[in-house]
């Protein structure tokens, strides 16, 4: 397959690229264009086979759920059952923007995207491109990331295009997404929400709006095989690099860097190449290795949107283990190290 490539203003988009965009997602196809989270690989998300691509595509398993992606908040009843009072407080607050939210499904959406339950995942995005696509198609669009299944998801185009081109229809290239982490999900199908996956949009933001919420166990501890994911992120390893990851964890930073440092050493006279996820304030204290800085360490939201886009940079430079400093998991360092120890596949030392 012959992968369509264009380029567009993310403000003002070309429309005869949006409009081919949106006969691909009509007529079955698949496009990967730019979110405020991450980059999302759509289809039309009414038709199961149409979504069947998205799966084979990104080579993910078929249990994993998709997110319905709308461009107006009445396209929303069109497919849930129920919009509970919670969730309309929810809506007025954040969308469009990084959220996403389970209800009961209406009859026309496939169980092949909801991982065979009774529920599903939407999403109202805040990108003008993102925007401009689905309204084009006139179709709620599923939209995981557009990326390999278990890469590291994409922050820009050329991510996508090393993962997918030649097994999609189209790339959208809007240029850099904001957030650089998947929306925030949270269950809202039962009488007290679940934090099903954390984002941008944080637990405390959540309960400043709709009070006290329950927070899913498999955010921050090693899921069971036998998990039945509800959402997408819940079960599989994700966001990992080639090279291994592993998180090292302490409260005195101090010693985390010095722990990191003698661990680096260790793995350079066994002549791997390793490489190191720091901060702007630690960066200077680490004396071998490929050293890369998330940001700033009291901004949160800069770490996050660098994270990806950074472990994939390992990839690029042929890193064979990565040992990264951790963050506090308050605010949106919740959301990071929730990306983190699954990009870790849950190996943390603590010092």
């Amino acid at each position: 397959m012959k992968t369509i490539l264009a380029t567009v203003d993310n403000k003002q988009p070309e429309q005869k690229w949006i409009k081919q965009a949106a006969d691909i997602l009509k007529n079955g196809g698949l496009v990967a264009f730019p979110t405020e989270t991450v980059y999302g690989l759509g289809a039309n998300g009414l038709d199961a086979c149409a979504c069947k691509k998205i799966y084979e595509a990104k080579g993910r398993p078929s249990d994993n759920p998709l997110i319905l992606h709308i461009a107006e908040k009445k396209d929303l009843y069109t497919i849930v059952k129920e919009v509970p009072q919670k969730a309309e407080k929810l809506m007025n607050a954040f969308w469009p923007g990084p959220l996403t939210m389970i209800f009961q499904k209406e009859d026309c959406v496939p169980y092949e995207i909801t991982g065979g339950f009774s529920t599903v995942a939407v999403r109202f995005p805040s990108h003008t491109v993102a925007q401009a696509i689905i309204k084009a198609s006139g179709l709620p669009i599923a939209a995981p990331s557009a990326n390999s299944s278990g890469k590291p998801s994409p922050t820009k185009a050329s991510h996508v295009i090393f993962d997918l081109n030649g097994k999609i229809d189209m790339i959208i290239d809007g240029g850099n997404a904001e957030f650089g982490l998947e929306s925030t999900i949270i269950d809202v199908s039962e009488e007290i929400p679940t934090l099903l996956r954390p984002g941008a949009i944080t637990k405390e933001m959540i309960e400043n709006v709709i009070g006290q919420i329950e927070i899913d166990p498999t955010i921050l501890t090693k899921p069971s095989q036998n998990l039945v994911p509800k959402a997408p992120g819940m079960k599989y390893t994700h966001y990992s690099p080639k090279a291994d990851v592993i998180l090292v964890q302490g409260n005195d930073l101090s010693i985390v860097q010095q722990n990191i440092n003698h661990f680096v050493e260790r793995e350079l006279q066994l002549s791997k190449k390793v490489g190191i996820l720091a901060t702007d304030q630690t960066k200077q204290y680490y004396d071998c290795g490929i050293v890369l800085s998330l940001g700033n360490r009291e901004n949160l939201e800069e770490i996050g949107s660098n994270l990806f886009k950074h472990l994939r940079k390992f990839d690029f430079l042929g890193v064979d283990i990565v040992y990264s400093e951790t963050v506090p998991e308050k605010g949106e360092g919740l959301a990071i190290m929730n990306r983190l120890q699954k990009a870790a596949g849950y190996k943390i030392i603590n010092v």
